[in-house]
């Protein structure tokens, strides 16, 4: 399981989770209201129960009962929705519009450490509902995350940022890692297609498994696109130089416009991408893009 790093809280109230440390609660009950302003300058290691994250001890709910979300229309949250933000150095431009939003990338999931805590949008984190982060989806919006690897799925509510990890999409809450299979792994390839609650006609019913083409996913990582085909063929030819793995240049017209794209891969495992995008970073390459074929 990948630790799930936290926005840092200023002012501007962008956590994603607040730090007050709430009462002992039934596990389908978080308590209420926002944190203590005077508390969220502590430092992460002093701002939670526990030091680790993890799943609940003994599990008491059956996360098969549990419900999915109704996907409904709701007005942007008062907080976490702040455009451009920055956190651990980089900067994140918050989308205007969920409509059309699909992408495909790794999952991770996160749950006892923040239980209890707020989100970014100033809601108390619950393990046990359908919940995710996501860095520039609008807050609060309705997803719908598929496990590429069993066409599994689950509607989720976007309520928080994150995560802040190099190459992941979508942090899932622990039921909703439950649900499509992600968790106990820590990790899972899958898409994430947004909800429009105004067109409800073109969802699939709950508690279906999604069809997905055949095939095990791959994991490739994008090292740039170029409209220009030599600054192309020289990213690539650092790769190839430097000897880290298969590269290649993908070329597709997109509006009209020819786009090359340079992409290491297929990779054995997100292990693997974790380990080869630290070694572009240094090489000077900047932070690859995880893109997934099926």
């Amino acid at each position: 399981m990948k630790v799930r790093l936290t926005v840092v809280v200023v002012a501007v109230l962008l956590s994603a989770c607040a730090a007050h440390k709430p009462r002992p609660v039934p596990p389908t009950q978080v308590p209420a209201g926002p944190a203590p302003a005077a508390e969220t300058d502590r430092p992460q290691s002093e701002r939670y129960r526990d030091s680790r994250d993890s799943g609940p001890a003994a599990p008491k709910v059956d996360i098969a009962s549990l419900p999915e979300p109704v996907p409904i229309a709701e007005p942007r949250a008062r907080y976490g929705n702040k455009s451009p933000y920055s956190v651990l150095g980089k900067t994140y431009t918050v989308m205007s519009d969920a409509r059309h939003y699909v992408e495909r990338g790794i999952a991770s999931w996160y749950g006892n450490k923040f239980h209890g805590y707020m989100t970014s949008s100033l809601e108390p984190y619950d393990m046990y509902q359908f919940s995710a982060a996501h860095k520039t989806l609008p807050l609060p919006s309705f997803v719908r995350v598929t496990n590429l690897d069993n066409g599994k799925s689950v509607v989720v509510r976007v309520n928080d940022r994150g995560p802040f990890h190099e190459n992941r999409l979508i942090d899932l809450s622990y039921a909703a890692a439950v649900r499509i299979g992600i968790w106990p792994k820590g990790t899972g390839l899958v898409e994430v297609r947004a909800i429009d609650p105004a067109d409800r006609d073109a969802e699939p019913p709950a508690d279906v498994v999604v069809s997905v083409p055949q095939g095990d996913p791959r994991i490739f990582l994008q090292l740039g696109a170029f409209a220009d085909r030599g600054n192309a063929q020289r990213v690539l030819g650092r790769i190839q130089h430097a000897g880290i793995g298969r590269v290649s240049i993908v070329s597709t017209r997109i509006d009209g416009r020819e786009i090359h794209r340079v992409r290491l891969g297929p990779l054995s495992s997100v292990e693997a991408a974790d380990a080869l995008v630290a070694r572009i970073e240094k090489m000077g390459l900047g932070t690859p893009r995880v893109a997934i074929d099926k």
